[in-house]
């Protein structure tokens, strides 16, 4: 069985078009949560993982538009989840707030979360071997996350930790988007790198009044 892993979209069309373009062939699709913020489309993003049924965690910037979560946003930030609140039809916040915060899928052997297990807004990135540990796996085969924006996987004995990246906004230095696709019959995982129509999603964050750096940080992968 292969599993397509997605996360961080960030209302980023343009990016998740190409993701889901260029994305091998795959039995299911998952996805680590943040579907909107940031970027102009939100709707767009949130109508393409529920035409697809993608299960989904509710990630900190789906919970700020849907909830009034506590979480400290830069301005940035702030504006994109602004900007989602006023763009959302009420069925697709109907959506964005039923999403869970943790999901067990493939008959129990992926968890999916946003950030980590036990704390959904803390920061745990691949390169970190004491936060990426075997500790942070319990009966299943894989744990997916997101939330650092940051691609990357560990295997241990006990299984496998990855985070696939962002589709709409990474920030490892590589300005393409980020995916990846899980074999749980071989039990590996392979990150994905593919480019998108950037100019385009920085004209679109001009013309829909949005902070000017969403766009251009996008170019520097950041």
């Amino acid at each position: 069985m292969k599993v397509g892993l997605v996360s961080d979209i960030h209302g980023n069309r343009v990016a998740l078009e190409a993701v889901l373009e260029d994305m091998p062939p795959v039995d299911e699709i998952l996805c680590a949560g943040d579907v909107v913020g940031y970027n102009p489309w939100p709707g767009d993003c949130v109508d393409e993982l529920r035409a697809r049924d993608v299960p989904t965690v509710m990630g900190n910037h789906d919970a700020a538009v849907v909830e009034d979560a506590p979480f400290r946003f830069n301005g940035m930030a702030k504006a994109g989840v602004d900007h989602a609140k006023r763009q959302l039809s009420d069925e697709q916040l109907e959506w964005l707030a039923d999403l869970p915060g943790e999901r067990l899928e493939c008959d129990g052997r992926v968890k999916l979360v946003h950030g980590h297990p036990d704390d959904p807004d803390r920061y745990t990135r691949y390169t970190y071997p004491e936060e990426f540990s075997p500790r942070m796996l319990d009966d299943e085969d894989v744990l997916v996350l997101g939330h650092t924006h940051d691609q990357g996987a560990r295997q241990f004995a006990e299984g496998i930790v990855v985070n696939p990246g962002s589709v709409g906004q990474p920030r490892d230095g590589d300005p393409r988007a980020g995916y990846a696709v899980l074999d749980l019959d071989a039990l590996t995982v392979d990150t994905h790198r593919v480019e998108y129509d950037i100019d385009a999603v920085r004209n679109a964050v001009e013309d829909a009044g949005l902070p000017k750096r969403i766009g251009t940080r996008l170019a520097r992968g950041q």
